[in-house]
């Protein structure tokens, strides 16, 4: 009797959960969840990452899509920034010695509000206290003292003046062009005719008599500049001590809420001067209010009293904790902050009113989580990230400054210090690449989390997932889930996992079939989640992306796809291979032929030759001539030629997992023994013939099992996988159903042997003392038939000398 491989009993296809062994009826009853699932490594190395206060430890989680990476980061980090300290506001105020250079404030959480309030209440006492003291009638008495002044020694002056020049026979008069001094008699001006009769020496005296005046009337005007700008400083002295005594009282009345503060109090001052300096933005009236806003609008931009509002940039009144923000689109602005413009007369101008806040200043003092790819992709985004880091500062500026492509008026504000955690969630991929290539992502992301998709499925694993059931639909508000319904949701991760000792952790995808669940509960009118629901969603979801398998199936039917599931063929095997189309993977099989024949190429590959394999598959290739070696190559020498192919395969072949099938396939053709069509079959050997595993086990048995059971069962087919496999195994409950009644089967073989004694019927054959296989077994049928190729090439030579052809002319 040969030695058959093992036959799967219908429990071990499929891991159930045994909705019994939970304490609950419904997900209603159960508490919330408060851990981090199945990511013990991660949740070490975040831990780790988030407690060290040395510069540098910041961490890069890493994981494949869908493992919940920036889900469980954020919640984790939510939670343990409950109980931190809330960090301090930041604003940014105006600097009155140099506008271009703002200056940076932090204050407690929500006293940067307040300083705003206090700031806004100052300017608008002020509007209102100025112009009050200004109209007060102390102040228009001693300014009507002083311009009285001013006006008695100018009218004395012209009048001395006056007196003088009239002595000497000339009068004053007023032109536009200034002072005037004229000729006069008897107190009237001389006329032109009057002066062309006087003689030339009466003319000569006048002129020198004017000249002599000349010199009078410009020390008059000197002295009535020198009495205007002497009145021009004591009007500008009153305003000062008017200006300074209407906002003494307003600003040290606040200046007392700040005394511990010595930034504000100096700010504080610095406003007060600069009232002081522009009173008169503050003492004009509505109709003047308008014009100068207009004039100091076409001057600089600012509005009226633009100067002296504060700019809260972080405003933290409102956290309970540290601050947590995720930023999902990392652009340099969006991280770094922004200095906005607007448009003025044609130029593009700011102030300090126009700095935005970026990621990094709303988390400082706690924790930024950034997608590592955007933040690669987005131009300056990554290079400004690391700068801040490396200098433990934010720094607001634009990258155009920075390259020299903006030549608009822009600012430069005070840089503030940077105290915030920065977790990169990204693809393995993209990890080891900065690792390899970035010699700062070294220095600056010291803590790698790397987040797992799968978990041990243990009763405490299962117990989490119902805990993460109930969590959903509370989170969604949506029907609540029985036992037997988590118990199917359990299977699926399992499934998912493609294990059925682990759970996925890919609970992106667990959550949308939860979703889904509960929606067709509810379509049903349900009162709550039932198994049937979860089995209608996962249906669902398959119906939706499985058009692909179902035309392939449609063509097998069809016989457009060559293959047999009933009878035997020499040289031919059902290999099983999976279509992956990104949202749905699934099985089906594949032709594979040999043809032999002798010769010394050795086994050659089609899709090799044509390049349409991959390394992996080109490497399984060359493994089946070390394993004819072994076997039948340490008496002789192999003299063979064959070819393997893929029939109807146009795309690219990869991967090792048909490789038992191939080897089967040239046993066949080898030994002109004939294989099982019924049997399809899947793994990958190694030179010594042991069956090794390979990946996606489960679907290529559904996919093998739906075109029999599209051509109709039999009762004999089946599928051939590695014994190793055997744990990997989530088959679909109607695959199970069908195994249980002898519709379908599934074997396990752990070496080459076992498989050829299912295949042919036959036994295999082992060396006996004289090193030769047994007749009637299938390795002698091969060695028999690898006798005759060399006897053939052997006497090969031979039959060349005797034709004619080969004969030498003369």
């Amino acid at each position: 009797m040969p030695q058959l491989p093992s036959a799967l009993s219908p429990d071990a296809l499929r891991r159930a959960c045994d909705p019994n062994a939970f304490e609950f009826e419904t997900t209603t009853s159960l508490p919330d969840l408060r851990e981090v699932l199945g990511q013990p490594r991660a949740v070490a190395a975040l831990e780790f990452g988030v407690g060290m206060a040395s510069h540098g430890f910041n961490v890069f989680a890493l994981g494949l899509p869908g493992s919940g990476k920036t889900t469980l980061v954020r919640e984790y980090l939510e939670r343990r920034a409950s109980d931190q300290p809330i960090p301090p506001d930041l604003c940014y105020i105006n600097n009155f010695k140099d506008a271009r250079c703002p200056i940076a404030l932090s204050f407690p959480a929500g006293h940067a509000h307040e300083l705003k309030r206090d700031v806004d209440a100052v300017v608008d006492e002020l509007r209102t206290a100025i112009p009050r003291a200004f109209e007060a009638k102390e102040y228009e008495n001693r300014r009507d003292e002083i311009v009285h002044e001013t006006e008695t020694g100018v009218a004395e002056e012209f009048a001395r003046l006056e007196q003088h020049v009239n002595k000497d026979g000339f009068q004053l008069m007023q032109t536009p062009g200034g002072m005037l001094l004229v000729p006069a008699f008897n107190g009237r001006p001389v006329s032109e005719a009057e002066l062309e009769a006087l003689s030339e020496e009466e003319r000569n005296k006048l002129i020198q008599a004017r000249e002599r005046l000349g010199q009078d009337v410009e020390n008059s005007l000197q002295r009535k500049r020198e009495l205007e700008k002497t009145a021009r400083d004591a009007l500008h002295r009153l305003d000062i001590e008017t200006a300074t005594f209407a906002t003494r009282h307003i600003v040290n009345e606040f200046r007392d809420r700040y005394k511990d503060h010595a930034e504000v109090l100096a700010y504080l001052d610095a406003l007060q001067a600069d009232v002081i300096e522009h009173v008169d933005l503050f003492r004009k009236g509505p109709e003047g209010e308008e014009k100068n806003a207009l004039q100091a609008l076409a001057a600089s931009g600012e509005s009226l009293f633009e100067r002296y509002q504060v700019n809260v940039l972080v405003d933290n009144r409102d956290l309970k904790g540290g601050p947590v923000i995720v930023e999902t689109n990392p652009t340099y602005h969006n991280l770094i902050g922004r200095i906005e413009h607007k448009a003025l007369l044609g130029a593009m101008i700011t102030d300090y009113t126009m700095l935005k806040p970026g990621a990094l200043h709303k988390a400082n003092g706690g924790y930024l989580i950034i997608p590592a790819r955007e933040c690669l992709l987005n131009p300056f985004a990554w290079e400004g990230l690391k700068r801040a880091l490396k200098d433990r500062v934010v720094r607001i500026e634009e990258p155009g400054t920075q390259l020299g492509l903006v030549s608009t008026v822009t600012l430069e504000p005070q840089p503030v210090p940077l105290d915030v955690k920065v977790i990169l969630i990204g693809h393995p991929t993209l990890y080891y690449m900065l690792n390899a290539y970035d010699e700062d992502f070294r220095k600056l992301f010291k803590v790698k989390a790397d987040f797992t998709t799968e978990m041990d499925r243990t009763p405490e694993a299962e117990r989490s997932y119902a805990l993460f059931v109930s969590a959903i639909t509370h989170h969604d508000k949506s029907l609540p889930f029985d036992r037997g319904a988590v118990a199917r949701v359990i299977e699926y991760g399992s499934r998912l996992a493609g294990d059925q000792d682990k759970l996925s952790t890919r609970f992106g995808e667990i959550a949308d079939l939860i979703r889904e669940a509960a929606h067709h509960a509810a379509q049903n009118t349900h009162a709550i989640v039932a198994v049937d629901d979860v089995k209608t969603a996962e249906d669902a979801r398959r119906f939706r992306v499985d058009l692909n398998q179902e035309r392939m199936q449609e063509a097998i039917a069809k016989g457009t796809l060559l293959i047999e599931t009933t009878g035997s063929a020499i040289g031919r095997v059902n290999g099983l291979s999976v279509l992956d189309s990104g949202d749905y993977a699934f099985g089906h099989p594949t032709r594979i032929t040999a043809t032999v024949g002798p010769g010394s190429k050795g086994v050659i590959s089609i899709e090799r030759e044509v390049e349409l394999s991959g390394p992996i598959h080109g490497k399984g290739v060359l493994i089946l001539g070390g394993y004819l070696l072994q076997k039948y190559g340490q008496s002789r020498s192999l003299n063979l030629s064959a070819s393997l192919v893929f029939e109807q395969s146009y795309g690219l072949v990869e991967g090792d997992s048909a490789s038992l099938a191939e080897l089967f396939a040239l046993i066949s053709a080898l030994a002109e023994i004939p294989l099982r069509q019924d049997i399809a079959m899947t793994g990958s050997v190694n030179q010594h013939g042991q069956v090794q595993p390979i990946g996606g086990a489960t679907e290529k048995i559904e996919g093998f099992f739906d075109v029999c059971k599209e051509k109709g069962f039999t009762g004999q087919q089946g599928v051939l996988i590695p014994e190793s496999n055997r744990r990997h195994l989530m088959l679909r409950n109607d695959v199970v159903e069908a195994v249980r009644a002898g519709q379908f089967h599934i074997w396990t073989a752990e070496t080459v042997d076992e498989g050829l004694a299912l295949l042919t019927g036959r036994e295999p054959g082992e060396l006996n003392k004289q090193s030769v296989y047994p007749k009637g077994t299938v390795h002698r049928a091969v060695a028999d038939r690898l006798a005759k190729y060399e006897k053939i090439l052997k006497s090969e030579p031979a039959n060349k000398q005797q034709r004619p052809g080969n004969r030498r002319r003369r």
